[in-house]
């Protein structure tokens, strides 16, 4: 199966960009958070692919 980026349902703070890129790269969260916090450019990032990226499928 081929792995696709989306936002995490589980693993959000606010729109599960953070989460879906650790899942996605198999690093904690809390490693992209800070990482996103330190890199003075990311809030732009971030408001892009939390529009741009799709929501990760909820499973039953």
């Amino acid at each position: 199966m081929k792995k696709r980026l989306r936002r995490s349902a589980t693993d959000r703070s606010l729109t599960g960009v953070c989460g879906g890129i650790a899942e996605y790269l198999g690093v904690s969260s809390f490693g992209v958070r800070l990482l996103f916090i330190i890199v003075p450019v990311s809030f732009l990032f971030y408001i892009i692919l939390a529009n741009t990226i799709p929501d990760s499928r909820s499973s039953l």
